[in-house]
């Protein structure tokens, strides 16, 4: 089956299986009391993730689909970053133990909105409560266009080991159109003052699909971006989903890609990324041979969860902040999305929960099918089955769809084994789909597949 074909049939909208199941089928009842229970119960050896979630930017991109708002003011910040610290004491608090931290991952909006002092504080509240350990990643996701001389400086003292710098597209009838101007010399001057603090890894976000992005452009911004030297780089595809975020009906609709066009973007930022070098890392990741991340693909230890590859394998990871997302062996929990609700239930007290989801057998088994898949593009179901005490034909549901990718050459499927082709690569979400059982057919709460 030719590209085109294979677009037509298998370009439909699921999910990005960052978590199983996925985000839109947590409900209300998970609730603060379930996680306190999670917490409690952690064996006293867990190893840790901390996810800190900071919902706030000094401008909205419109192509954006994350849970942030545009702030002018100090006070909403401060008030933000003081809540986070009494939820860090009462998640502290509910685990009654101090336990080790090996990655802790600033995310948002812009984490760097926060004002120095607060940054500070919350990282020393971090390293007071858990045991964060020596060689802990400490990751940060950084706006180039504000990152100020005293943020630096407390992103260095904090003990950052990792930056991702938010660059999207160097076109600048792109960054119009998507209300995101940003010039390559201040994003090499970013990377410079961080790499100056002694942060030493830097990662490079990109998007493809934004409108007006061509083939011949988006390989024009990668090949600034790599003049950068970054030592990770991940290229996302624009997910349009103004039904979900209506600032982006704010875009020039007429001037998106089409699907066809968006493959051979994605086709073509591979290429140039991989001829330099750069070692290509499940969907949509690509890293130096010598990187953490390439060598976590090469011995089969890639993870996949929230904030996307990584190399991170411990078994819990705690959201904290609003919106943010935890797992934990009993399940994923969510935090009340909106701003002032979870501050309300935070200075009440209370573990401020919107919503989540039990796990069952079947969902940590398929969790972990999706997982192997989406990180290393094969599987045998035998062994992930017999890893959980199960059998292999609660599995074979997914059969039909497996033989029909197979026959179009996405996929080789014995019965029991998957591995996905060269030419699935791109389409490794709808493979993965097929052993989704929450997934509704049609449902438009997801981005396009590629």
């Amino acid at each position: 089956m030719n590209v085109p074909d294979l677009i037509a049939k298998y370009d439909r909208r699921v999910p990005r299986y960052t978590s199983y199941p996925t985000a839109p089928h947590f409900s209300p009842a998970v609730t603060a009391a379930d996680y306190a229970g999670w917490l409690g119960a952690l064996e006293d050896d867990a190893a840790l993730s901390l996810y800190l979630h900071v919902p706030f930017c000094a401008s909205l991109c419109w192509f954006c689909a994350c849970h942030t708002s545009v702030v002018h003011r100090p006070e909403p910040l401060e008030s933000y970053g003081k809540t986070l610290l009494t939820e860090i004491r009462l998640v502290a608090a509910a685990i009654g133990r101090r336990l080790k931290v090996r990655h802790i991952h600033w995310g948002g909006g812009t984490p760097s909105a926060l004002p120095p002092a607060l940054m500070r504080d919350v990282m020393q509240s971090l390293r007071a409560h858990f045991d964060v350990t020596p060689d802990a990643e400490v990751a940060v996701e950084v706006d180039p266009r504000e990152l100020s001389d005293a943020s630096l400086d407390v992103l260095g003292e904090m003990g950052t080991t990792r930056a991702s710098l938010g660059v999207q597209d160097f076109d600048p009838l792109v960054q119009q159109a998507v209300n995101r101007v940003q010039d390559f010399a201040l994003t090499a001057a970013c990377a410079e003052r961080l790499r100056g603090v002694g942060i030493g890894s830097i990662n490079l976000d990109l998007i493809y699909g934004l409108p007006h992005q061509t083939e011949q452009s988006v390989a024009a911004t990668v090949e600034q971006a790599l003049r950068i030297a970054p030592d990770r780089v991940a290229v996302f595809g624009y997910a349009h989903v103004p039904w979900m975020k209506r600032h982006q009906a704010l875009l020039p609709e007429a001037a998106l890609p089409n699907a066809a066009e968006r493959f051979a973007q994605r086709e073509t930022v591979e290429a140039v990324i991989t001829a330099a070098g750069y070692a290509a890392i499940g969907l949509d990741h690509f890293a130096r041979p010598d990187d953490a991340l390439a060598t976590a693909a090469a011995n089969a230890r890639l993870k996949r969860n929230f904030q996307g590859y990584t190399t991170d394998d411990a078994p819990v990871l705690l959201g904290l902040g609003a919106s943010s997302i935890g797992c934990l062996p009993q399940g994923y929990v969510q935090n009340l999305p909106s701003i002032p609700a979870w501050r309300d239930a935070v200075r009440a007290e209370r573990l401020p929960v919107a919503r989540g989801v039990a796990l069952t057998d079947a969902d940590k088994l398929r969790r972990e099918v999706i997982e192997t898949l989406m990180c290393h593009n094969e599987v045998d179901l035998r062994v992930v089955a017999a890893r959980h005490g199960a059998d292999v034909v609660g599995l074979m549901d997914a059969a039909p769809a497996l033989q029909d990718m197979a026959h179009d050459g996405l996929l080789r499927w014995d019965g029991m084994h998957v591995a996905v082709t060269p030419a699935g690569r791109p389409f490794v979400r709808a493979v993965a789909a097929a052993f989704d059982t929450y997934l509704v057919a049609g449902a438009a709460r997801h981005s396009a597949a590629v």
